[in-house]
């Protein structure tokens, strides 16, 4: 990345998961983002990609400071995927997951945290039995729709406003369970206009967000999307945190 003035910032390690691909827009976008973040925002990140398949080691994503699970799947790994967001989720790591991560964000909390270990993502398992995500009544691959912000979230704090405009790059969505996932602390805090879920968020953690549309391709990566800067930041705190601790 770009080197600035803003090195003299505390630098955060920036786990991206995924299986990294030229034809994945979001992964294209990702080093603009970077530099962005560190010459508008002097919010700098080291980033390291980390394959689905060495994301099955349990110390994968340990001494990071945010972990982002990218759009791209079907991973080559499943429970790669899965494993470093439970990770996050009980570490306290600030996590993000975009599209494909906002699905498995919810898989992993729905088998973990709610004992539904056997739903299932139809995209990776088309032949099972009980779909957590599935196939979207209208795809949503190259559109933009309203997003409507539950106020007083975090992803309202974030995003600074009620109403959002967001692209998709998405045929599979959340249906089934979303009660129970309710029950169990998940909090669905962004919806389209006729009420399906679109953003979710975890009370209580450090930085818990999940989105199935895509911030990252906001406009021209010139200018990060505030989430993708708020993901920044809570990189950067967890960072002054590690260091202070170490001190």
């Amino acid at each position: 990345m770009t080197k600035t003035a803003a090195q003299a910032a505390t630098t955060a390690r920036l786990a991206l998961v995924g299986d990294r691909s030229p034809n994945v827009a979001s992964h294209t976008r990702v080093p603009l983002l970077l530099d962005a973040l560190a010459e508008r925002e002097r919010l700098v990140l080291d980033a390291y990609w980390i394959p689905s398949q060495d994301a099955v080691a349990d110390d994968a994503v340990h001494g990071f400071d945010a972990v982002w699970v990218l759009p791209g799947s079907p991973y080559r790994s499943e429970a790669g995927v899965l494993s470093v967001i439970r990770t996050a989720r009980k570490e306290g790591i600030p996590f993000l997951g975009t599209c494909g991560g906002f699905q498995h964000a919810l898989l992993e909390y729905a088998r973990e945290v709610c004992g539904l270990s056997r739903v299932a993502h139809a995209e990776n398992d088309p032949d099972a039995d009980d779909f957590l995500i599935e196939p979207l009544a209208c795809s949503l691959v190259g559109h933009e729709a309203v997003v409507r912000v539950e106020s007083g979230s975090l992803a309202q704090s974030v995003i600074g406003s009620e109403r959002t405009v967001e692209r998709y790059f998405c045929a599979y969505g959340p249906s089934r369970h979303l009660d129970t996932l309710r029950a169990h602390g998940l909090r669905f805090s962004g919806h389209d206009e006729d009420g399906h879920v679109r953003i979710a968020e975890l009370p209580g953690h450090p930085f818990f967000l999940a989105t199935l549309f895509q911030p990252e391709l906001s406009g021209d990566g010139s200018r990060p999307h505030p989430i993708v800067r708020a993901l920044a930041r809570a990189a950067v705190e967890h960072a002054a945190r590690r260091v202070s601790t170490r001190a």
